[in-house]
């Protein structure tokens, strides 16, 4: 049902539909080709529970760094025990302490060319992998507009290279996620208490401070705000993700 899909005709139909209406759209058309990703990160609980009462085997793709905080992995099993996720893992095959050897401490060297290569090597090839070998024809996603300015371009439905994107929380804003964990009784991560509003890898994640102008800013060290799961791999609009620097 998904080929030739009309996206004008589609994000029209959907422009109103609420965020449970829209997983259930993409289920409808998309069927077994249907993914989800997850980070784990302050607010992951929402998606999760989300998608999975509606999807409840649906494949979460869960890209390990290797360098996530402990407070993450333990969230990680507390959410798939009490939801009983059907979890996929995946990592780069180069390991942290091989990448060092070779690269040096990417995250450390103040260079955005540096910081791709790193994204490039933990996060983007891992995840293009989990795609194809699930025989991935959409990706469910819980990027919000509020959150970067590539991010307020998206649409509910959208294309990343050969495959749709589907944004059911696209136009939620923090009360609305608050609101959504409170009435579920679910959780944030632990990190939320410690004044974090967003939160990767241990060495690229900081408490938000009166400064920043978003929750953006406290990832990669500002230097950018993506880190390349969510760009399309087009010379156009990959604008974070440099691959010839790899």
């Amino acid at each position: 049902m998904e080929e030739g899909l009309d996206l004008d005709r589609v994000n029209a139909h959907l422009e109103n539909a609420d965020a449970t209406e829209v997983v259930k759209w993409a289920a409808d058309t998309f069927g077994s080709g249907l993914v989800m990703s997850t980070s784990f990160g302050i607010q992951s609980a929402v998606m999760l529970h989300l998608v999975t009462r509606v999807v409840p085997d649906i494949p979460v793709i869960w890209v390990d760094t290797g360098y996530l905080p402990a407070e993450t992995y333990r969230f990680a099993d507390e959410l798939s025990d009490r939801l009983n996720l059907n979890l996929k893992v995946y990592q780069s095959p180069i390991s942290p302490a091989r990448m060092e050897a070779l690269y040096g401490r990417l995250w450390e060297q103040d260079d955005v060319g540096a910081l791709n290569r790193y994204d490039q090597i933990r996060k983007v090839e891992p995840m293009q992998r989990a795609l194809g070998e699930l025989n991935a024809t959409a990706w469910l996603a819980g990027l919000r507009a509020d959150q970067t300015a590539h991010r307020q371009t998206l649409r509910r439905v959208g294309r990343q290279s050969d495959r749709h994107k589907v944004y059911p929380i696209l136009n939620w804003h923090s009360r609305d996620v608050y609101q959504y964990l409170t009435a579920h009784d679910l959780p944030y991560h632990p990190y939320f208490d410690l004044g974090y509003t967003t939160v990767g890898d241990w060495h690229s994640s900081r408490p938000l401070m009166a400064g920043d102008e978003s929750d953006r800013d406290t990832r990669f060290r500002g230097l950018k705000q993506e880190c390349g799961l969510h760009l399309p791999q087009t010379d156009d609009e990959a604008k974070s993700l440099d691959s010839s620097s790899l």
